[in-house]
């Protein structure tokens, strides 16, 4: 996340920021509140006057790609972490984390959505190459045995292996693109090369194919 991809709108009651960089086009924005993001228009889109504080912040927790973050200026309460820290594994798409998140050590927010394709530009965020390509990868694998977390929610940190797979550390809980509960863990290590046989986990191809990504 960058100043020059951030658009900010200031409303009387609340602060909605938009960046650009972290955009999938989910339209959960503009599907829920379209009387405050108003697609295909000249200038300004975002006008957060047009609903409420909580009302914004229900866009926003239901955008998966952290695009859209709202502060409030009423005194209300802020977007609080997720319950359950979840992981949904998109079909032929990312990987969309909820969760109190840092990246290689800071903070990114509490939603992300994780290039699995290996072709985005704006690694390790999704930016839709994978359409482009032709990406495809299920959203159902297979369910792995494993035991109820102690703790399900809380911090969850994701740290990029250079030229390989990314590590995430923290209670989480892997789903389908249907919502069945994939696995449960507190250590795991994702393909971020699309080339896997494992998919979603790692399983080295990324040496074998030459990938390269920071």
């Amino acid at each position: 996340m960058t100043d020059d991809t951030i658009q900010e709108a200031r409303g009387t009651r609340a602060v909605v920021r938009f960046d650009q960089a972290r955009c999938i086009h989910a339209r959960a924005c503009v599907l829920s509140q379209p009387d405050v993001f108003r697609a295909n228009v000249e200038g300004g889109w975002i006008f957060p006057d047009a609903a409420s504080p909580d009302a914004l912040l229900a866009v926003a927790y239901n955008c998966p790609s952290g695009a859209i973050a709202v502060e409030r200026l009423d005194g209300g309460e802020a977007e609080p972490p997720p319950p359950v820290n979840l992981l949904r594994i998109r079909e032929n798409g990312p990987l969309a984390l909820h969760a109190d998140i840092a990246l290689t050590g800071t903070p990114v927010g509490t939603r992300a959505t994780l290039c699995r394709c290996g072709a985005s530009a704006n690694k390790p965020f999704c930016d839709g190459s994978h359409g482009a390509v032709g990406f495809t990868a299920t959203g159902e694998p297979p369910t792995k045995e494993s035991a109820a977390l102690e703790t399900r929610s809380g911090s969850v940190q994701v740290t990029l292996f250079p030229n390989g797979p990314l590590k995430i550390t923290g209670p989480l809980e892997i789903v389908s693109g249907t919502g069945r509960t994939v696995n449960r863990t507190t250590s795991t290590v994702l393909c971020r090369c699309g080339a896997s046989a494992g998919k979603p986990y790692c399983d080295g191809t990324h040496k074998k194919i030459g990938f390269a990504a920071p």
